[in-house]
């Protein structure tokens, strides 16, 4: 299943969950439905700001947004996650490149590696969500510039920096070479057993 057909799936699969329609999820997250739609057929390629805020509205982290549906698998989650296989997505409008490193079997840590271009700049308008999610971003290799509410941080190799999702959060590569981190995300269910976040 290639990275869009998995993220529609999901991306449906949230908003039946909570029982909301298109209209709902729209004005929750300020998308149009049009774009939903398009996005949960697989005809639309959405940007990582679109993508935050459709997580945000469902109260989920981004990196949720691109686990296996749990209809795609004919057997229990694997606990490994094999290099080769692990979804791979590019932002069309900074064409940052995001892996999910961590298996199909639920966890309340995700880990994803990011590389990020030289020169370019992400703003999510991260709010509260249902589920409690925090972060810390670790530099492997270059530069970048966090954004966290009104602080700012200029991290550089082996840097690491640790945020609640609940305010604004800007990325940005400020020097003229890409950088690469690994992105930790650590879910507080919001009391369910298994929180889709």
């Amino acid at each position: 299943m290639d990275i869009h057909t998995a993220l529609a799936q999901r991306l449906r699969e949230l908003r039946d969950a909570r029982g909301w329609s298109l209209d709902a999820l729209a004005e929750r997250s300020t998308v149009s439905r049009s774009n939903i739609s398009l996005i949960e057929r697989g005809q639309s390629s959405p940007t990582a700001v679109v993508l935050d805020k459709l997580a945000t509205a469902l109260g989920v982290s981004l990196a949720s947004l691109f686990e296996t549906p749990d209809g795609a698998a004919a057997t229990e989650p694997s606990p490994l996650a094999v290099a080769g296989e692990q979804p791979v997505w590019t932002d069309p409008a900074s064409g940052y490149v995001r892996r999910n490193l961590s298996p199909a079997l639920w966890s309340p840590l995700q880990l994803v590696e990011v590389q990020f271009p030289a020169g370019k700049r992400v703003a999510y308008d991260t709010s509260l969500r249902d589920a409690e999610i925090h972060q810390q971003v670790w530099i492997i290799e270059g530069e970048m510039e966090m954004t966290v509410g009104e602080e700012r941080w200029r991290l550089r190799t082996g840097d690491c920096l640790a945020m609640r999702l609940d305010c604004p959060i800007v990325y940005r590569n400020p020097t003229r070479k890409p950088a690469r981190y690994l992105v930790a995300l650590s879910r507080v269910p919001d009391g369910s057993a298994r929180s889709p976040a």
